[in-house]
C-alpha cells in the first residue's frame, strides 16, 4: 500500500473526483488505481468562502514501486506505515506475581489498565469516585441542585475529567509508534464512531464517552483486571530504601504492591500533598488561569466558514487564538467546545471552577472556550512545589464568593470588562453555566494582570474573528484546572526519580494534556511496568 497525503478537493466535490484527483496527482492511468481507503480528512479554511477538504488516502496500486520511484523526495507520497500495536512483553504462562495497581480511572488509568490486562498482568484499578453512570447522577446534583459530592463529580470517577468535556481526540505529542492509533482503535471497539479514525480533529462527546468507558471496563475485567470503586488512597508505604511496598486505603486496609501507576488526574490535590509529605520528588509546573468565553455558535461558524457555514462536511466551527500581551503575558484559547456548554467543575466545597463540554452532535446554541493567561512558578507562585495548588484555591474561593456563595458562577459581559465596570445584567448572549450565574466584575476573582491582558487581547481577537469582542459575549469565571500545577518527576524508566515502584503518569503527573495524550502516556507507562514485572525474579 502507498500513502498519499495533502490531496485537496473543493468542499462540494463529486465522489468520482477522488480517483481522478489521485490519478492526476500521481500521473497514473485510472486502471493502475485498484482501490483507496480514507486515512485522514481535514479542511483548509484560510479562504473561508472557498474552503477545501484535505485528504490522506492509502492506495492499492498495480505498480507501487514505480510510483515511489517517480517521487523519491516527496513526503506526501510514501509507503503506508505499519500502525499495528504490538505489546513489547507479555506475562509468562501461569504468571502469579504481585499484581500491579493503577490509581485513577481516567483516560491514562484506563489505558494503563487495559494494556496491562492485555499483556496478562491482571491489574487492580482504584478510583475514589464511582462508576460512570452513578458519577453522572452526582455531577447533575451540582448542576441542578447546587449539591457537590467531593468524591464523585466532573473531576473524580470513572472516565476522569475528560468524560465531561468535548471528548477531543487529537494532540501534538510525537507518536512514532502510532500509539494514538491504538487508542482510537480501542475507542472504536468500545463504541466510538468510526469517523474518529479519519477525521483530522476527532471528538466523541460526553454521552458516547459514558458508554465507551463502561465497555472498556468490561474488557479489562474479562482479561482478569479488577476495579475497586470509592477507594481512596490516603498514604503510601516505603521501605528503608524508598522502595514502594504498598498503599494505605481510606477504610484502614492495606494493599500490598510494589508497582503502582499513579494516574490521579490534575485535581488530586490531597494525593499531591501526601506524596510531598512522603518525600516523593514533586515540582511546581506552569499552567494557566482565566475564564470560559461564550458566543453564539452561529457567530463563530460565519466568522470561520463564511457562506460555507453549516456545510455537513464541516460541522460547527472551532477556533484557536493567541496573543502575547504587552505586560509580558500570553493570552490564548484553551479546550474550545463548539456547540457546547460551560459546566461547573469544582471538586472541593466552597469553590467555583468552570470547564467546557459538548456532545457528539455539538448541537447546542453557544460555542465556548477557555480564555486563559499562562502563569509560571518563578514569577507567580515561587513558594514551593505545592504553591500552584494554593493559588488555584485562592481564585476558586474568590469566584465562589463573587458568584453568591451558592455555586453560581460570576460572569461579566465583554463590553463591561473592556470598559472597566461590573456587569449588572446579561445581554444577547445567554450563559449556559448551571446551576446559575451572577453578573459582577471578574476582577474580584482574577489577578490584575489577567484582566489587563484580556483587555488588550479581546479587541485583537475581534479583528481576527468577527464578533469575538462583541459587547454581549459572556465570560464565566474561573478556569483554573487547565492542567496540573505540579509535576511528579520521573526518569527514563518512567519511575519516580526517588521512589522506585511508583510510576507517575498522565495529566495529573504533568506528562499529558488531554484525553489522547493521557491515554498514550498510560500505554507507555504500562509497558514500563510490564517490563519490570517480567524482569523480576
Amino acid at each position: 500500500m502507498l500513502r498519499l497525503s495533502g490531496l485537496n478537493l473543493p468542499l462540494n466535490h463529486a465522489p468520482e473526483a477522488i480517483p481522478a484527483a489521485i490519478c492526476d496527482r500521481l500521473g497514473i492511468a485510472r486502471a493502475e488505481l485498484r482501490g483507496w481507503t480514507l486515512f485522514k480528512r481535514g479542511n483548509d479554511a484560510r479562504r473561508r468562502n472557498a474552503i477545501q477538504l484535505v485528504y490522506t488516502f492509502d492506495l492499492d496500486l498495480t505498480d507501487e514501486a514505480a510510483v515511489l520511484a517517480r517521487f523519491p523526495d516527496d513526503k506526501d507520497v510514501r509507503p503506508t506505515p505499519d500502525m499495528t500495536y504490538r505489546p513489547p512483553v507479555a506475562a509468562p504462562a501461569g504468571w502469579s506475581g504481585k499484581r500491579p495497581v493503577v490509581i485513577g480511572a481516567g483516560p491514562c488509568g484506563i489505558f494503563a489498565g487495559l494494556i496491562l490486562a492485555q499483556m496478562g498482568f491482571r491489574p487492580i484499578i482504584l478510583d475514589r469516585g464511582k462508576v460512570v453512570r452513578q458519577r453522572t447522577k452526582d455531577t447533575w446534583g451540582l448542576w441542578r441542585r447546587s449539591e457537590l459530592n467531593p468524591d464523585s463529580n466532573v473531576q473524580f470517577g470513572e472516565g476522569g475529567a475528560g468524560t465531561f468535556s468535548d471528548g477531543k481526540l487529537y494532540c501534538r505529542v510525537k507518536d512514532p509508534r502510532f500509539l494514538g492509533r491504538k487508542v482510537l482503535e480501542e475507542f472504536v471497539k468500545a463504541g466510538a464512531p468510526d469517523d474518529i479514525l479519519w477525521e483530522a480533529h476527532p471528538h466523541i462527546g460526553t454521552f458516547r464517552l459514558v458508554t465507551m468507558v463502561e465497555s472498556m471496563r468490561g474488557a479489562i475485567e474479562e482479561l482478569g483486571g479488577e476495579y475497586r470503586w470509592q477507594t481512596r488512597v490516603d498514604d503510601i508505604e516505603l521501605d528503608a530504601n524508598r522502595n514502594l511496598r504498598g498503599l494505605h486505603l481510606h477504610d484502614g486496609s492495606f494493599l500490598e504492591t510494589d508497582m503502582v501507576v499513579l494516574a490521579v488526574g490534575h485535581s488530586a490535590r490531597p494525593t499531591f500533598e501526601m506524596l510531598h509529605r512522603r518525600g516523593v520528588h514533586v515540582e511546581a509546573k506552569p499552567f494557566a488561569i482565566g475564564v470560559r468565553i461564550e458566543h453564539p455558535q452561529a457567530w463563530i461558524d460565519t466568522a470561520r466558514f463564511g457562506n460555507c457555514a453549516k456545510h455537513p462536511d464541516l460541522g460547527p466551527a472551532a477556533y484557536s487564538v493567541v496573543h502575547h500581551a504587552s505586560n509580558g503575558r500570553s493570552v490564548y484559547s484553551f479546550c474550545m467546545c463548539p456547540g457546547g456548554r460551560v459546566v461547573a467543575a469544582t471538586s472541593e466545597e466552597g469553590r467555583v471552577v468552570t470547564n467546557g463540554m459538548s456532545q457528539y452532535s455539538r448541537a447546542e446554541f453557544n460555542a465556548n472556550s477557555g480564555l486563559v493567561v499562562a502563569i509560571d512558578p518563578a514569577r507567580d507562585y515561587p513558594n514551593g512545589p505545592l504553591a500552584g495548588i494554593a493559588l488555584q484555591r485562592q481564585f476558586e474561593d474568590l469566584a465562589f464568593i463573587a458568584g453568591g456563595s451558592n455555586y453560581n458562577a460570576p460572569v461579566q459581559r465583554v463590553g463591561d470588562l473592556l470598559a472597566g465596570r461590573a456587569s449588572t445584567a446579561i445581554g444577547e448572549v445567554v450563559p449556559s453555566y448551571k446551576p446559575g450565574v451572577t453578573p459582577t466584575d471578574l476582577s474580584a476573582c482574577l489577578p490584575p494582570f489577567v484582566i489587563e491582558a484580556f483587555r488588550e487581547a479581546l479587541p485583537i481577537f475581534g479583528r481576527r474573528i468577527a464578533n469575538y469582542d462583541h459587547p454581549d459575549a459572556i465570560m464565566t469565571g474561573v478556569e483554573t484546572r487547565t492542567s496540573s500545577p505540579v509535576r511528579i518527576t520521573r526518569g527514563g524508566d518512567f519511575q519516580s526519580l526517588n521512589t522506585p515502584g511508583l510510576f507517575p503518569a498522565g495529566e495529573g503527573a504533568g506528562y499529558a494534556g488531554g484525553i489522547l495524550s493521557a491515554a498514550i502516556d498510560g500505554i507507555k507507562v504500562a509497558e514500563a511496568v510490564a517490563a519490570r514485572l517480567v524482569a523480576q525474579p
